[in-house]
């Protein structure tokens, strides 16, 4: 289920429908899309819960996937609220709103800080992190002036470019986007930076607390950049940086892309050049950005129309929504159509010849054996086996 597709809010859930929504994210093989899916196909978390093992098992998986115990979720969440975070969850009101507008919005976000700042106008900034000395000097002042002028920056505390715009935004605010656990710092060298942001503005983390940051999460965490933000603004970055990796993110979440232009003899500058020719806004200072993210009358910024996920619908039962029989031929029919390459779900549909809610609820079942990836964009890849 996209997340846009819902109308209405609902109340915040109560702490043990909060343990069982992080039992289900972390869970092997759940990913945000297929997490939204499960409440919609299950009705509660709990019942999705408890009807893990079996459709993993009709999935093809070996050993039937057992969720994480409520013991090891609530540990989770002692250790965040005694070291100052909150936990918020996509049914809440107030889960940011531009988030609940992406295909895979995180269903739980840990938040340390000023929660307020995730529903105010944010603006990313990105770049280098080998970043020359002007571009430092350049990020830091638009992030001031852009902070001056009532709006948010958001950028993920790495070094070079993030760093400067942090500082630059930290008295007007700013959020920073972890890529690990909520108290995990990285880099190290930004202990101090983290412990500012902590007093005077928000960090964000997807992943559970404690853990360390690694390659697949930088991506994941990109996505929030843009995602919590109406813009991004690239400051120096190469060519496949995650910076342009991010650009790239914000395009597809529908957001504008902004960078700033540099000499074509500086590698950092590649990224930024690039992104202009291919239609991106340039950017000289904070007027530029301001300029395209007013609305027709000019006097408002840009405001998402899009309410949080209602959940409070849908099956109660889950033993009613467990298909009796999974069509072996079916699944494996879809399984040969399938590649290291996404395709698009209504692909699918047309190459099988299944209702979508068939197709969908066999999709679900491949996932939680591990056989196969949702991607944004209803777009799925096959992903190579292990032995489970």
């Amino acid at each position: 289920m996209k997340a846009q597709e819902t109308q209405k809010p609902v109340n915040n859930l109560d702490e043990q429908s909060r343990l069982d929504w992080l039992r289900l994210i972390r869970s092997d093989n759940i990913g945000p899309i297929t997490f939204y899916q499960l409440l919609e196909h299950f009705g509660s978390a709990k019942n999705a819960l408890e009807a893990l093992p079996e459709l993993s098992r009709r999935g093809g998986r070996k050993k039937p996937l057992i969720p994480p115990s409520e013991k090891q979720v609530i540990t989770e969440y002692k250790a965040l609220t005694k070291y100052g975070g909150q936990l918020i969850t996509a049914s809440d009101a107030s889960y940011p709103l531009s988030l609940s507008a992406i295909d895979d919005a995180p269903p739980v976000l840990s938040v340390l800080g000023n929660a307020k700042l995730l529903n105010q106008s944010c603006i990313a900034i990105v770049g280098a992190r080998n970043a020359s000395l002007n571009g430092r000097k350049f990020a830091y002042k638009l992030a001031a002036d852009l902070g001056a002028r009532k709006q948010v920056i958001v950028s993920g505390l790495a070094r070079g470019i993030d760093t400067s715009a942090h500082k630059g935004s930290i008295s007007s605010g700013t959020i920073a986007i972890v890529a690990g656990g909520i108290n995990v710092v990285y880099p190290e060298e930004n202990q101090k930076l983290y412990n500012e942001i902590v007093e005077k503005g928000a960090i964000i983390a997807e992943s559970a607390f404690g853990s360390k940051p690694f390659a697949a999460a930088f991506p994941r965490r990109n996505r929030l950049v843009s995602g919590l933000s109406s813009a991004a603004i690239v400051v120096e970055a190469g060519l496949r940086s995650g910076s342009l990796i991010t650009a790239r993110m914000a395009g597809e979440q529908g957001r504008d892309i902004m960078a700033v232009p540099g000499s074509p003899f500086d590698p950092r500058a590649s990224g930024p050049n690039h992104l202009i020719r291919e239609g991106a806004t340039l950017v000289r200072n904070a007027d530029d950005v301001l300029e395209i993210l007013m609305d027709f009358s000019g006097k408002n910024f840009r405001e998402s129309a899009i309410a949080p996920p209602d959940f409070s619908h849908g099956a109660t039962d889950f033993q009613d929504n467990i298909h009796e029989n999974t069509d072996k031929l079916t699944q494996e029919k879809i399984l040969s159509y399938l590649s290291f390459t996404p395709i698009n779900v209504d692909e699918l549909v047309r190459a099988c010849h299944v209702t979508i809610s068939e197709l969908q609820f066999i999709l679900m079942e491949l996932e939680l054996s591990g056989r196969i990836k949702r991607l944004p964009g209803n777009n799925i890849i096959l992903i190579e086996q292990d032995d489970n």
